[in-house]
């Protein structure tokens, strides 16, 4: 089901919107609900993550099972023994 939203958007932004859906043989509304979806998705794919590491998002691909805490508390244990 689909439901009308209704935005405010710069006018330079919303002309550039439309050519790249155009040139991409999409509608303006399936790049914005595809990019809602996306941050939505990559929200849950980082819910399990501290928050000093959300700042860096995006800078390095992290395995799943990675343990922050772990890996802060072995690079202080190098750095001050």
């Amino acid at each position: 089901m689909t439901t009308k939203l209704t935005l405010s958007v710069n006018k330079a932004t919303i002309q550039k919107a439309k050519m790249y859906a155009r040139k991409t043989g999409r509608s303006l509304s399936e790049l914005v609900q595809s990019h809602l979806e996306r941050l939505i998705q990559e929200n849950k794919d980082n819910a399990g993550i501290s928050p000093r590491l959300k700042k860096i998002a995006g800078s390095a691909k992290l395995p799943k099972d990675f343990d922050d805490k772990k890996e802060l508390r072995a690079y202080f244990e190098k750095k001050h023994l």
